[in-house]
């Protein structure tokens, strides 16, 4: 849990996060992209699926981009990458490149 938050921030969190905590948020979301790209760089799943390779090079694009001094854009900049947090985990899931949640699995906790 971050600071003052029940929950991740997530592209479908409705309050945005208090001005604080952006920066940290941000570095979060990075980290959480360059394990991802990583996991799918390994796993080499841009040979079976064109989808891994567009999402790894937005994935890449979004990471790299600097956080905007303007709180209201670094907001929009925070969902941006969550995004492509969520989309990139939800793929390289189905593709088995990384492990999902026990909860998605049949059976699992809900």
């Amino acid at each position: 849990m971050t600071r003052g938050w029940t929950t991740w921030p997530t592209p479908s969190t409705q309050s945005p996060p208090p001005e604080d905590l952006v920066d940290e948020l941000a570095q979060r979301l990075r980290g959480y992209l360059m394990q991802l790209v990583s996991s799918a760089l390994t796993s080499e799943v841009e040979r079976q699926d064109g989808r891994a390779t567009r999402l790894i090079t937005r994935a890449r694009e979004v990471r790299e981009e600097e956080l905007p001094g303007d709180y209201l854009k670094s907001v929009v900049h925070l969902r941006r990458m969550g995004w492509a947090v969520n989309e990139s985990h939800d793929l390289l899931t189905e593709l088995e490149a990384v492990k999902g949640p026990d909860s998605l699995k049949e059976g699992g906790t809900p």
